[in-house]
């Protein structure tokens, strides 16, 4: 699997932009990016709980 770096990510987030984009509409996409890419991390290392364990530490019901 091909890594890509930072800059080349970064680069391909602004091109996607419209062109009246805001500050706001890049730090958001920046950090929906970062979150899903913690998340995968996190989904590798076995860092994760299913649905069920979700549920009882949070005192839902099935």
């Amino acid at each position: 699997m091909e890594t890509i770096s930072v800059k080349q990510e970064a680069r391909r987030i602004l091109e996607e932009l419209a062109e009246d984009a805001t500050w706001d509409d890049l730090m958001y996409k920046i950090y929906v990016r970062q979150a899903i890419e913690s998340g995968l991390k996190d989904s590798n290392a076995e860092r994760t709980l299913d649905i069920e364990q979700v549920r009882a530490k949070f005192g839902l019901k099935s």
